[in-house]
């Protein structure tokens, strides 16, 4: 059974940081590409960032370029987001998501259950 499951989220200041966590189970993770996907409060959900199987292909969002950077450890089965600088706007649950093959072109197929950020002073 395919689990991830994000870690790592929480209450932080305008202007502080956080790094997200997610841990991969039930299948080889070394395998598939990755992604992180926000939603806040009453919007739809909307991508942050991307990564292949690999890790050596990165894509972001323009709302989180040169703030947040997405990296993965594939030796420990997770994948982690860091970010930085962080806004108000930036507040919503971050799902960690997995695309159904190696590269960031296969389309998403599984979801964790979301991690909380809070960017508020």
């Amino acid at each position: 059974e395919v689990q991830l499951v994000e870690s790592g989220g929480g209450l932080v200041q305008p202007g502080g940081s956080l790094r997200l966590s997610c841990a991969a189970s039930g299948f080889t993770f070394r395998r598939y590409a990755m992604s992180w996907v926000r939603q806040a409060p009453g919007t739809g959900r909307e991508w942050v960032s991307k990564i292949n199987s690999s890790g050596d292909s990165t894509r972001y969002a323009d709302s989180v370029k040169g703030r947040f950077t997405i990296s993965r450890d594939n030796a420990k089965n997770t994948l982690y987001l860091q970010m930085n600088s962080l806004k108000p706007d930036d507040t919503a649950v971050y799902y960690c998501a997995r695309h159904a093959g190696s590269t960031v072109y296969n389309e998403i197929d599984y979801w964790g259950l979301g991690a909380q950020v809070t960017v508020s002073s």
